[in-house]
């Protein structure tokens, strides 16, 4: 049975590179931590050698109001994990359930439904990324490619500096990059966005300086810190978030689809109730 869970874990990983030393300090012990105990502020600054104060700007930089609210959260997603696989499927299975997870822990809709109208809107979509990144990259050309969008792959680091010149504001580019410092794809994005085009990075490293020139840096799930990790591949987070935006992306348009074909519809009803009226005025 799939199960879904909020957790804060995602969350620490995607925020990590921007921490201080004492904040990856505090992210190491919640992310290697395997066992419950005692999560007061008191117990754990002593455990750990950092501040109360500490804890509750960490906490401030995770998006919760103070550390009470952090750890609440982080003791009701809380699970000691099973320390034997039954066997080397379920081993599989349990990675990619870790991946869902983390997934439904970082969606943010709103953004889902953005993303979406770029996409709807622009006149072309480059899509970029190096590696299993790029491999993603050139499944969602063939996924949106089917459906009517104008979309091209990127996977050489001098294509992508290339395209960086033909980009404009009717353009979407899209940079695939786990590690957020893919530079060929940062490049693209960069120059994509001088040029005044709408970029999106897809990443599980988020870094302050995306939002100079990202105009939605979309969270995926790290392979960090899984049971499992190394028997994931890379490029399965990318494709689940691909996958949610691909849904959303048919859903939407059959609704555009569906709301053009209404206004058609009463239009010409409309032009046929008047026709008489027109007939008769000529008449006269």
């Amino acid at each position: 049975m799939s199960y879904y869970v909020k957790s804060i874990v995602p969350i620490m990983e995607s925020k990590y590179n921007s921490f201080t030393n004492v904040e990856k300090n505090i992210a190491d012990f919640f992310l290697q931590n395997q066992q419950k105990m005692d999560f007061s502020a008191q117990n754990v600054a002593r455990k750990i050698f950092v501040s109360e104060a500490s804890l509750s700007r960490f906490a401030k930089k995770c998006g919760f109001h103070g550390y009470r609210e952090f750890i609440y959260q982080y003791e009701k997603t809380f699970g000691e994990k099973s320390e034997v696989a039954v066997n080397s499927t379920r081993v599989v299975l349990n990675a990619y359930q870790e991946i869902l997870n983390k997934t439904y822990s970082l969606m943010d809709d709103a953004q889902i439904t953005r993303v979406v109208e770029y996409l709807s809107q622009a006149d072309r979509v480059v899509i970029c990324g190096r590696g299993s990144s790029g491999l993603a990259a050139s499944e969602m050309e063939n996924r949106f490619m089917r459906v009517g969008v104008d979309i091209d792959s990127l996977q050489d680091t001098d294509r992508m500096r290339m395209q960086a010149l033909f980009q404009g504001e009717r353009s979407l580019v899209c940079g695939f990059s786990l590690s957020g410092e893919t530079k060929g794809v940062l490049h693209l994005l960069r120059e994509a966005h001088r040029k005044g085009a709408r970029t999106i990075i897809f990443t599980a490293n988020n870094k302050e300086f995306f939002t100079d020139f990202c105009s939605e840096v979309v969270l995926v799930a790290s392979l960090k810190h899984l049971s499992y990790g190394d028997t994931v591949s890379p490029q399965f987070p990318i494709l689940v978030m691909m996958d949610i935006i691909y849904n959303n992306f048919i859903s939407h348009e059959r609704k555009v689809g569906t709301e053009l074909y209404g206004d058609t519809f009463c239009g010409f009803e409309q032009e046929k109730s008047q026709r008489p009226l027109r007939v008769a005025a000529e008449r006269i």
